[in-house]
């Protein structure tokens, strides 16, 4: 059954270029990942204190996503992470689902 993860990132006004940068340059290995399908960063609605952001990944199986978080791959792309904390406020909010039904293009 596929399985799709999500961050949310409450992203701190004017901090958005940096933010995306850090997305941009980094070096996340998912390609290499078995199992992983589909990556994306995406830009939600403007707040009065921060810029919703969520990272959202496609798996082709919930084995196949925690199997990743267990990874030196997993490890290798999150490395310096706390770093990046004045960009945002708070943790990033994980969500995860699993797909009960797809609709698509024949």
């Amino acid at each position: 059954m596929t399985y799709i993860a999500m961050n949310r990132f409450k992203v701190t006004p004017g901090a958005e270029a940096q933010f995306e940068e850090v997305w941009a340059s980094r070096d996340s290995q998912l390609k290499t990942v078995p199992g992983f399908v589909e990556f994306h960063l995406l830009r939600g609605p403007v707040r009065e204190d921060h810029v919703l952001y969520a990272s959202h990944t496609i798996w082709r199986s919930k084995a196949d996503f925690e199997a990743w978080t267990q990874s030196e791959a997993f490890r290798a792309a999150h490395r310096g992470a706390g770093e990046r904390k004045p960009l945002y406020l708070g943790p990033p909010q994980f969500e995860g689902f699993e797909v009960i039904q797809t609709v698509g293009q024949d």
